[in-house]
């Protein structure tokens, strides 16, 4: 399997691509940019300019966790409600799997509190109240899979992984989470 060289940030778009894809990727990031959170294991940056033996070194491993199947990608979410991630699952419920479902198509980024109300209960004029119980539930539902929601305070919500301690909104920017 072959690895992509991707120019960040120039390339960001291609980037989110090959993210949904699964394909192994070293970010090539530029001299004054910020790296974007690494999401799992087939990702990896180097700054630029770099040697050429530590580009090869880093691609040699992202082909390594490619063959061996070591992905960590982003959880899966079938139409019966069971999200799978890392080999294990967890069964939702109707309205956990609407707010699971738009957290898994932006993991790792914020979503927006409103936009989860319109998911969850479709028609509801203030149901804010209603998705911060869900959201608590849904919580103790995905840790044993090691994915964590994080609160972003007046904003929304970010799905990804335990170990993550920030998440970086489109624009490569940190942001503080809870």
């Amino acid at each position: 399997m072959a690895v992509e060289l991707v120019h960040w940030p120039a390339e960001a778009e291609h980037l989110d691509k090959l993210r949904a894809e699964g394909t192994p990727r070293l970010l090539l990031v530029e001299d004054d940019a910020i790296p974007p959170e690494v999401t799992d294991c087939l990702e990896d940056w180097v700054r630029i300019p770099a040697m050429e033996r530590d580009i090869l070194a880093r691609t040699a491993t992202l082909t390594s966790r490619a063959v061996r199947g070591e992905v960590s990608l982003r959880p899966e979410l079938d139409s019966a409600g069971i999200l799978r991630y890392r080999g294990d699952w967890v069964s939702l419920g109707p309205v956990d799997t609407a707010i699971a479902r738009a957290l898994i198509e932006r993991f790792g980024e914020l979503v927006e509190r409103d936009d989860l109300v319109a998911r969850a209960w479709p028609g509801a004029s203030d149901a804010r109240n209603n998705l911060d119980v869900q959201i608590m539930r849904l919580r103790r539902r995905l840790a044993p899979l090691g994915l964590r929601i994080r609160t972003v305070r007046s904003h929304g919500y970010v799905l990804g992984t335990a170990s993550q301690p920030t998440f970086r909104d489109r624009a490569g920017r940190a942001d503080s989470v809870q």
